[in-house]
Formats: C-alpha cells, structure tokens, sequence
C-alpha cells in the first residue's frame, strides 16, 4: 500500500493518540483542520510548520470531511474534557497544565 493510503491513523488503531492523527506523528486531524479551514492557513504552510508533506496535509483534511460522525464524537469529547477541566484542575487539557509549568 503506498503511503498516501496510509496517511492518516484513526484513534482506534491507533498506539499514541486517542484520535485521528497523521500516521506516527502525534498532530491531530482536528488540528489540522483548525488550521486550514477555520484559520484559513495555507496547507503548504502548515505541511512546512510540521515537517509534512502537502499531500499528509490534504489527507488529513479529507479524512475529516470522510468521517464526519466519527469527527464530531471527538469534537465532543473534547468539549466535555475543556468542561471537566473548569472543575477540576487536576486534568490535563495542554501542556501548560503540566506540573512544574
């Protein structure tokens, strides 16, 4: 299989993110879409700032328009952790959240 097949890690096959993330990099498919189509950055750019290439980029952004079920379950997700978090200062919700931070 070549690797563009490969590009994207859904978070149920996945060792090291609990979401999709391009394949053994911890950058998130959520954040990459952030990036691109809500910020409005240029995908070469964002490919540069992460050491990717543009096609890791556009896969991740079809992986997101591919899955939108599974999309908004981590959207929630993570919604529900940025509320639990407000009440509770022991989760982690950035590395700013770290002890010794």
């Amino acid at each position: 299989m070549s690797r563009q097949m490969n590009a994207v890690t859904s978070g149920a096959e996945s060792g090291i993110h609990d979401e999709p993330h391009i394949r053994d990099r911890r950058i998130a498919v959520r954040h990459i879409h952030a990036l691109v189509e809500e910020r409005g950055r240029d995908a070469q750019t964002v490919a540069d700032r992460f050491d990717l290439t543009a096609s890791d980029v556009y896969h991740a952004l079809a992986y997101y328009h591919d899955h939108p079920k599974e999309m908004r379950a981590v959207e929630e997700r993570r919604r529900e952790l940025y509320e639990a978090a407000e009440d509770d200062p022991h989760i982690v919700t950035s590395p700013a959240d770290l002890p010794g931070r």
